[in-house]
């Protein structure tokens, strides 16, 4: 009896340990996943940020070539508050 009670509790553990990996197989395919989507998600947004600091660039040219600035935008020291009005 003991040896099937040992054979027992072998088969046990190794369901238990099989159920285990089941779960964190699907756990790393779940977070594979997620990596992808972050990673083309990530490509997207500084895609998105190149094309509107190109777009500032271009307009911030435009606007000084309009006002006879030179063409950098104004530094604006620490004690100096700038109004939008």
């Amino acid at each position: 009896m003991d040896g099937d009670a040992a054979a027992e509790m072998l088969e046990r553990r190794w369901f238990a340990a099989f159920k285990a990996a089941s779960c964190a197989r699907a756990e790393c395919e779940a977070l594979i996943e997620a990596m992808a989507a972050a990673e083309t998600a990530w490509a997207d947004a500084r895609e998105r940020l190149a094309k509107l600091e190109s777009l500032r660039d271009a307009l911030g040219e435009e606007l000084a070539e309009l006002d006879g600035r030179p063409q950098s935008m104004p530094v604006v020291s620490r004690g100096e508050v700038r109004s939008a009005a």
